[in-house]
């Protein structure tokens, strides 16, 4: 158990380099996802640095992960949707060709987390939503090193990680998460000041929230700067997503809420800051390319070469800064007190959450509904009773605040804004 989850001082025993020179076995979980096929490509890109033993996908993208699979030659795949495995059977001996033997097919909803404690040395935990938890603890619990992308289950289930983690068994893939962890190298734990996490600030960037009520799906999925999935992107526009790294940055690096500042800056070359004691201030920067942020994860203590793009200095450039519009975008300041609340609030938070941006997706709730709504489950959630957290509990309060936010976001948009909240 430790304060700091991540903590780029400490070497976890399983992260130190292997004697030898044999690769790295790895297990991706969320292969078919943004994060998984480009771990794929770093993997791809490095065959004599790291072999991946396992895959782990939902199921709907069967011919990817056959493919994957196939050019990976993995020892096992999985799908989490059990009605998936006769496609996936059938992609695989497509992708594999006759005679050659197939890898082990898992099924079902526990299919992800029996991997995560497989034989390997680092899980890359890139499944999103909070389905992610149980495959976070086993990884932890297996003794793993755990390339965290899957920021969810350490938001909802942070004690339950705390509790399993071991000094510098977590290390970050998220580029906000990536980007504290190198410039935290700068300096002590006693030497910090405050944590900065930059946002794009999305595509809706300087409108005011009444400019926002008639933002469509389709301009909301258009994200300036990343390619991500459809939750992420969407959370990105609300800045849900930067509340949540609000959240995971708390829990990370055991920094108060009131010392950790989120600032806007479009171009996403500054991937986050560390502001110390001294007055110093250290970023870290970089194309926006999620591929060094996985590779870091993957290699860590060790940097992977050529990983990701490089800047062109021979250019000229400029990079912008602002401070963040919390009235148009309250979704920051309503992430920290759920993080200061603690024990369910997060996991509600989340849960709700992601009910209402596949309302807004189906044309059920406007843009600016969705954190009224989050803000109005979280608020008729109250306060947790301050007993200690259990996966249970936290299952609990996540089917509570997606039924509840539900029957909130099913409510006709005519209706008073007091009735909707």
């Amino acid at each position: 158990m430790t304060d700091s989850l991540a903590d780029p001082h400490l070497r976890y025993p399983g992260a130190a380099p292997e004697a030898g020179t044999a690769p790295r076995d790895i297990v991706i979980l969320g292969s078919t996802g943004s994060i998984g096929t480009q771990a794929v490509d770093v993997v791809l890109k490095n065959p004599g640095r790291f072999r991946v033993t396992a895959l782990a996908a939902s199921g709907g993208r069967a011919e990817l992960l056959a493919r994957q699979a196939r050019q990976l030659g993995v020892r096992t795949v999985a799908v989490a949707r059990e009605e998936a495995l006769p496609v996936l059977r059938e992609a695989l001996r497509a992708a594999y060709g006759a005679g050659e033997p197939l890898p082990e097919v898992l099924a079902g909803p526990d299919a992800a987390t029996e991997l995560a404690a497989s034989d390997c040395h680092t899980v890359l935990n890139g499944i999103t939503g909070s389905i992610g938890l149980a495959p976070t603890l086993a990884a932890l619990e297996a003794g793993r090193v755990l390339a965290l992308a899957n920021k969810e289950s350490l938001i909802v289930g942070g004690p339950l990680v705390r509790a399993v983690a071991r000094p510098g068994q977590i290390v970050p893939v998220d580029s906000e998460h990536s980007a504290l962890f190198q410039a935290l190298m700068g300096g002590t734990r006693a030497e910090v000041r405050k944590l900065l996490v930059t946002a794009s600030g999305g595509p809706f960037r300087g409108r005011s929230r009444a400019q926002l009520a008639d933002v469509t799906p389709e301009e909301a999925m258009a994200h300036p700067t990343w390619d991500m999935g459809p939750v992420i992107t969407i959370n990105s526009a609300t800045l849900v997503n930067k509340g949540l790294e609000v959240i995971e940055a708390h829990l990370l690096y055991d920094i108060p809420f009131e010392r950790i500042q989120v600032v806007v800056h479009p171009q996403s070359a500054v991937h986050s800051m560390v502001e110390f004691t001294d007055g110093s201030t250290l970023a870290q920067c970089g194309p926006p390319d999620m591929r060094l942020p996985i590779a870091l994860g993957l290699g860590w203590p060790e940097r992977v070469p050529e990983a990701g793009p490089v800047f062109s200095w021979t250019e000229a450039m400029s990079w912008d800064f602002y401070p963040l519009d919390t009235q148009a975008f309250p979704a920051v300041p309503l992430a920290c007190h759920v993080g200061a609340t603690g024990g369910t609030a997060p996991a509600v938070f989340n849960a709700a959450n992601e009910e209402c941006v596949e309302a807004f997706l189906a044309g059920r709730l406007p843009f600016t509904g969705i954190v009224d709504t989050v803000a109005a489950v979280v608020e008729e959630h109250g306060t947790p009773d301050g007993t200690g957290l259990t996966l249970p509990d936290v299952l609990a309060a996540e089917t509570w605040a997606r039924a509840r936010a539900r029957e909130l976001a099913a409510r006709p948009a005519t209706a008073p804004a007091e009735a909707r909240a």
